[in-house]
């Protein structure tokens, strides 16, 4: 539970650092996404938790 924690925040600090140090950047990533077909999102996420996943279990074997 307390790698949950960690991870959750690792995550917020990566976000809050878009939009502290590039929030034009932020909001052009987010027009981007609305612009997006869903179905293209959708397999984007599966990607990233797959790789998530794959590293998690790299890294704490």
């Amino acid at each position: 539970m307390e790698d949950l924690g960690v991870a959750i925040g690792l995550v917020l600090v990566i976000e809050g650092l878009v939009w502290a140090l590039a929030p034009r950047f932020g909001r052009r990533l987010l027009e981007a996404a609305s612009d997006t077909p869903e179905q293209s999102l959708r397999l984007a996420g599966t990607l990233a938790v797959a790789v998530g996943v794959l590293l998690v279990w790299l890294i704490r074997g």
